[in-house]
């Protein structure tokens, strides 16, 4: 069974322990006394339904929260595949959940991806 949402303004940081810019947020919250929920998204699967919710509120262009790495080479997927489609990135994302970019930083109805580093503070700031 995977995770839900919370209901909270507060920060929830998606994180991958092994990531060092995923390390970076989480080290940033823990710094600046920022209250936040760390999800480690690869011990859970995320619901489809999560996923969703994340999809709707991100910033970023959609298809930035498909990571374009050797896994993503080694499944022969199509970058191009995802441009501009939540319905796609929800599915790859259910399908292959270490595929999510990282780290993913939510603050009440808003979320980013932590790329470059120096949008993680004011973010969580708001």
């Amino acid at each position: 069974m995977g995770f839900k949402a919370r209901a909270s303004e507060d920060v929830t940081i998606y994180h991958n322990p092994h990531c060092s810019t995923s390390v970076f947020a989480v080290d940033t919250a823990r710094d600046n006394g920022v209250a936040f929920t760390e999800v480690r998204y690869l011990k859970e699967k995320p619901t489809r339904e999560l996923l969703e919710q994340l999809v709707a509120k991100l910033e970023d262009p959609v298809e930035d929260l498909v990571r374009k790495d050797s896994y993503f080479k080694k499944l022969e997927l199509d970058a191009d595949a995802f441009v501009g489609k939540p319905a796609e990135v929800v599915n790859v994302l259910e399908q292959h959940p270490r595929l999510l970019q990282r780290p993913l930083i939510v603050r009440g109805d808003k979320a980013i991806i932590g790329r470059p580093k120096d949008r993680v503070l004011p973010f969580m700031r708001g």
